[in-house]
């Protein structure tokens, strides 16, 4: 099953792209995970993964809009802390005073994937312009010490 999310694989993403693009393309891997979640079985499975997948285009292009270098910058830099730190259950927080966006991060307990790659699921936020969206992940740490997105 998909496990990767859109504000997830935001923080952990190289900020290469444009907001917008960003945004679009990690909204429609999250609502394609929504729809995969949700969708039961064969046909309806299908669609609902179709249908997550443009909404979540739609809505994580309007995030994407909003999410800054620097906003994306603190909220990767607290991800990556918090999830090599961060006791489990502890939400830590960001916040980028120019914008006024912010987000948090909950780590969960860590564990030992069958790749034999030590894992932490986590649960994140972020506010733009009042509005919060919550996502799920799960993310790995890299040899180099990093944490990845990883679809398990």
């Amino acid at each position: 099953m998909l496990t990767a999310s859109v504000i997830a694989v935001l923080s952990l993403t190289v900020t290469s792209c444009t907001k917008e693009e960003t945004g679009t393309l990690l909204g429609a891997i999250g609502g394609a995970v929504i729809g995969d979640a949700i969708g039961g079985h064969g046909a309806g499975k299908v669609i609902a993964i179709a249908a997550g997948t443009m909404a979540g285009a739609y809505i994580g292009s309007e995030i994407g809009k909003s999410l800054d270098r620097a906003d994306r910058q603190a909220m990767q830099q607290r991800t990556q802390y918090s999830l090599e730190t961060t006791q489990s259950g502890t939400t830590s927080n960001w916040h980028n005073p120019d914008s006024g966006n912010s987000g948090t991060i909950t780590p969960q307990p860590a564990y030992t994937n069958k790749a034999e790659e030590y894992c932490r699921e986590y649960q994140q936020t972020v506010t733009v312009g009042g509005k919060t969206e919550t996502a799920y992940g799960t993310a790995c740490r890299q040899p180099d010490g990093t944490w990845k997105i990883t679809n398990q």
